[in-house]
């Protein structure tokens, strides 16, 4: 009977992901028939806005060459111009995590520092990352300016997801702890921090995802050791709109990646955490 239960929920399991996967396939071609379809609408009627839509074919072909041939204006490949973004998103995406993760859970736990942060934050929060970029650009230079404006970009979701984790502990699960002998150390520990991982990781999702928009809008200046939105920004001033969409690809591949390690990490730390 066990076997058998077994058997059935694998079979669920298979037939729900194969559903989501042929979902997903028809949902991307559906996207890029209609893309063609308006494409070739506005190059048939000879439309000026025709070279802002290039074909997806001719996208698909400049995404490759990026792959393949060296670039004529940035002499590299695709892939150097993707390692320096990654470096850039990592490093601001990592200072971003230290200082918010023990940030946040003083300011959730401890009154009196959440009186003094809250202020503060809430001041500079509602500023657009990307209206950083100058400031940090000409204060720290090509190559931590960018770092700065992912740094900026991805620390709010981190910290408010954490301090509203914090908040969202049942005052029950204190009270047990307590009454078996917990001490402060303890309660953080044991209570607060496996409370809180659910959001920290929803803010991680998020900071991640406003990482990748902040470090395009920084890298639209010229900076030294290009970047994938410098290589936007300077194809789009030509007119080569085809290599632009490509980026614009590479982007989304890489946000969605980023995103997927995240998540598999989130699973991880649930499974060790005896979470799920």
């Amino acid at each position: 009977m066990a076997d058998m239960s077994f058997v059935n929920d694998f079979r669920t399991s298979l037939s729900e992901n194969w559903k989501r996967v042929l979902i997903g396939v028809v949902s991307v071609v559906s996207f890029i028939l209609i893309w063609y379809l308006v494409a070739l609408r506005l190059h048939t009627s000879g439309s000026v806005k025709a070279q802002f839509l290039p074909y997806p074919q001719d996208v698909a072909r400049a995404l490759v060459d990026s792959f393949t041939r060296i670039d004529p204006v940035f002499g590299v490949l695709m892939p150097t111009l993707i390692e320096n973004s990654l470096e850039r998103i990592i490093i601001g995406f990592m200072l971003a995590f230290a200082v918010a993760l023990p940030l946040g859970l003083l300011m959730g736990a401890v009154r009196t520092i959440e009186d003094i942060g809250r202020p503060i934050v809430e001041m500079i929060r509602p500023i657009p990352p990307i209206a950083w970029t100058p400031v940090f650009m000409f204060a720290f230079l090509s190559f931590w300016g960018p770092i700065a404006v992912v740094f900026i970009g991805a620390f709010f979701p981190i910290l408010l997801n954490i301090i509203f984790g914090v908040r969202s502990v049942d005052p029950v699960l204190f009270d047990a702890a307590r009454s078996l002998g917990a001490r402060r150390r303890d309660l953080f520990t044991k209570v607060i921090i496996p409370s809180v991982v659910p959001y920290m990781m929803t803010g991680v999702k998020v900071g991640l995802g406003i990482a990748w928009m902040c470090i395009v809008a920084a890298e639209l200046l010229p900076i030294k050791g290009s970047g994938l939105g410098n290589y936007i920004w300077t194809w789009a001033d030509i007119g080569q709109f085809d290599k632009v969409y490509a980026a614009m690809i590479v982007i989304g591949i890489l946000s969605i990646l980023t995103t997927g390690i995240a998540e598999l990490l989130e699973r991880r730390i649930y499974k060790w955490m005896g979470m799920k």
